[in-house]
């Protein structure tokens, strides 16, 4: 037997997504006159593999247990799906840890779809189940239909299929699609699809806990400076909107949502990888339980025999943080397809940002940096905001850039042996409307030459995006191919050496009638697209570039994850952001990936009406965690208005220093190891493997003083010296255990960064 392939899943899963989405019912028609597609991979010559080892125990009566080496998944009667983590070691005594616990004398099904206003619960018919052997790009794995009938209102005519999947490269994750079809001989509306829900419950693990007591993470792109990994409250509440343009410019993100304990996490969301509508609403309800689950907008009308099938989610269970649910899903991605590039050598390298001089930097200023950015041994400079004329032609100003200065002035960069990046927002465009602090739009050129280009909205009128602005349409091939030629003049004919892409999030659907989208979802879907030409036009022209990608103050996109070569914190809001997003980016990229650190000044941040005022110096943050180190002080001093920015004596001696070690250790080289769990390991731990070495660093809540034992761990048994290599400090010998954990005593504050070496 085989398992629906890429292929042909996609055949009926995309076409569904874009009906879920928009309510094209003609392509329904089309997709349920096709004939049932073969349980197999089409895309791909699968890997050779054994039979999975993966056991499927069908009980006519309900349940259905699915276990793999790491977890076990159950499907209820009523069809909740309740995931287990089989603790190493203790499997023998069948012990196994959950969040999940479902209510009792109410539907907990989880997953459902509502029809003219109600919800349509189903009852699973165990004995019509089927059990396959999946043979894939995820390798050998089980697959599992089980047919369904529904419970109600009276009247429903709607046939239901759910389809789970495990892969025993894939111990952790449970994956499943929902086929509804239309039975009866009237129309059915479905309004939306529930999927993987979930009612969480932290009590399962601690008896003394509130069942809201455990930590979490949300990878929508929501507001500005907003926490991802948050520490339940019981008043906790949050949407979590993925895909489209949300309010305010916002929107995009990383489709996962995750929770966890000391002892075990639980994590749902989508793995398809294009950036489908959906949401992930998370709720401490009244009776303290953490309720979740992924819902679709379907708004749909199903004529007779045509089916829906939603897009492909997921349920994971895990021991740790953000980090393994994140790791998981994005591997899961890359069997689908998803391809991560190796960042170029150059992304590692120190960057120095224009931004302390704001929008009016000239020439002279960015120059004038040179003597102190090539003795602190700082390589890379940028370019920031505000140095060309008009969003969307992307001229320099004559006030601040005249004539051929901007060449020239990548050019004496490169006479220094300094590398120089381009600040640029790809897809706006400035049509007349609105204003960006003292920027007041005019109608740009490549908006009079090209109008048809433009994402209009259900009323016909310009969508906006982030900053106001207008919007490109990024399915259009011509503006891909503008995206393309304003690379090339940045990267070929100005002589950069990448570019960074600031205030990108997701763009609105597109109703252009122009530009004949099977559906305004396109538009959404083609954003990747426009960033992946900018990403290969740039690398074809200059390999060792570095392409850098900023949501600011926001997770990332999955449409444009893939195409750079650097990701940046994003605006962190202090050092514990900082810190925890570049986590974020490890797993999702790679434990050796680049993750700029963004401006060390922004590690530390004071909230001044609606601003912030910026004067962090925590470089450790940046270095202990892994990630690239940046900065934006001006020099020599400017006069009153730069003071907060301004390299005095003092910060030039402390720069110096934490410069020095970061390129020293090249830390963000090393192997990120995923060793200590957030929001339960005291102090916050991390930890790198690099050169036959180990370096780990602590951190306390600002201020805050630490004594007592640190465990070092993932250390072979054997005896280690360890050093602070911050400060030169020698702790002298520690044995590893059997475990791979030695114990350290120590006292400090704030942070503490530690080298541990294998002891002759």
């Amino acid at each position: 037997m085989f398992v629906l392939g890429k292929n042909s899943r996609k055949c009926v899963a995309r076409v569904a997504i874009t009906l879920a989405m928009i309510g094209l019912t003609f392509l329904l028609m089309a997709c349920s006159k096709l004939p049932k597609p073969p349980l197999k991979t089409a895309t791909a010559k699968p890997e050779p593999t054994q039979p999975s080892a993966i056991n499927v125990d069908v009980k006519d009566g309900g349940p259905v247990v699915l276990t793999t080496s790491a977890a076990e998944f159950q499907v209820s009667p009523d069809g909740y799906v309740q995931a287990f983590l089989l603790m190493e070691g203790q499997k023998k005594d069948g012990k196994k840890l959950s969040l999940d616990e479902p209510i009792v004398g109410a539907p907990a099904d989880s997953d459902f779809v509502r029809v003219d206003g109600k919800d349509v619960h189903f009852t699973l018919d165990f004995q019509q189940a089927t059990v396959h052997e999946a043979m894939g790009k995820m390798g050998a794995g089980k697959r599992i239909e089980i047919p369904a009938r529904p419970l109600g209102p009276s009247g429903t005519e709607l046939q239901r299929v759910l389809a789970l999947e495990v892969y025993d490269k894939f111990p952790n994750i449970l994956l499943s699609t929902v086929e509804y079809k239309n039975t009866g001989a009237g129309a059915v509306v479905i309004e939306k699809s529930v999927n993987q829900r979930r009612r969480l419950s932290a009590r399962l693990g601690d008896p003394k806990a509130k069942p809201w007591e455990m930590w979490s993470f949300h990878g929508s792109s929501y507001d500005w400076g907003k926490d991802d990994v948050v520490k339940l409250t019981p008043a906790f509440s949050q949407p979590n909107v993925f895909g489209e343009m949300i309010k305010g410019g916002y929107g995009g993100g990383i489709p996962v949502v995750a929770f966890w304990t000391s002892q075990i996490g639980e994590a749902i969301g989508h793995v398809e990888t294009i950036p489908i509508p959906a949401s992930i609403p998370t709720k401490v309800v009244a009776d303290g339980h953490v309720n979740t689950e992924v819902d679709y907008a379907a708004n749909i009308t199903l004529k007779p025999g045509e089916t829906y099938s939603t897009p492909r989610s997921f349920v994971s269970v895990f021991a740790g943080d953000f980090y393994e649910p994140l790791r998981i899903w994005s591997s899961v991605l890359q069997k689908e397809g998803w391809e991560l590039p190796k960042p170029s050598s150059e992304a590692y390298n120190v960057s120095w940002c224009g931004w302390g001089y704001e929008f009016n930097v000239t020439p002279a200023q960015m120059l004038g940096t040179v003597p102190k950015l090539k003795e602190m041994g700082i390589k890379w400079v940028t370019l920031d905001d505000r140095w060309f004329d008009t969003y969307g032609d992307w001229n320099p100003r004559h006030e601040t850039f005249p004539g051929d200065s901007i060449k020239k002035m990548a050019d004496d960069f490169h006479k220094q042996g300094m590398l120089a990046q381009l600040w640029w927002l790809p897809i706006g465009v400035e049509d007349g409307e609105g204003r960006w602090e003292s920027h007041k739009y005019v109608v740009s050129k490549v908006v009079q030459d090209h109008p048809d280009w433009l994402i209009l909205d259900k009323n016909g009128k310009h969508a906006h995006i982030t900053r106001g602005l207008a919007a490109l349409c990024p399915a259009v091939p011509e503006v891909r191919a503008y995206h393309k030629q304003l690379t090339e003049k940045f990267i070929r004919d100005w002589g950069f050496d990448g570019s960074k892409l600031d205030n990108i999030y997701s763009v609105p659907a597109c109703y252009n009638p122009a530009h004949h989208h099977k559906s305004p979802q396109d538009s959404v879907n083609a954003m990747g697209d426009v960033y992946k030409e900018i990403f290969q036009t740039t690398r074809a022209l200059k390999p060792e570039s570095v392409t850098q990608s900023c949501p600011c103050g926001t997770p990332p996109s999955l449409a444009w994850l893939p195409f750079m070569d650097q990701a940046v914190t994003a605006d962190p809001v202090g050092a514990e952001q900082v810190r925890r997003r570049i986590k974020m980016y490890k797993a999702l990229l790679g434990p050796e990936s680049a993750v700029y650190g963004d401006h060390v000044e922004l590690s530390a941040m004071t909230r001044v009406g609606k601003d912030w005022k910026e004067h962090g110096d925590d470089f450790a943050s940046t270095i202990g965690a892994g990630g690239v180190v940046g900065t934006k002080f001006v020099w020599p001093d400017p006069g009153p208005k730069f003071k907060d920015v301004n390299l005095t004596a003092a910060k030039e001696e402390r720069w110096k220093k934490w410069i020095g070690l970061y390129n020293e250790k090249m830390l963000s080289k090393g192997e990120f190891r995923d060793l200590y769990v957030t929001g339960y390991d005291t102090p916050e731990g991390y930890a790198i493997a690099k050169d036959g070495k180990m370096y780990y660093a602590f951190f306390t809540p600002a201020g805050a003083p630490w004594k007592g034992d640190i465990e070092l761990r993932g250390l072979k048994p054997g005896k280690y010296r360890v050093s602070d290599y911050s400060e030169g400090r020698d702790f002298g010998t520690v044995d590893a255990a059997a475990n791979g954990v030695a114990k350290l005593p120590a006292e400090f504050k704030d942070h503490l960064l530690l080298e541990v070496s294998s002891q002759p």
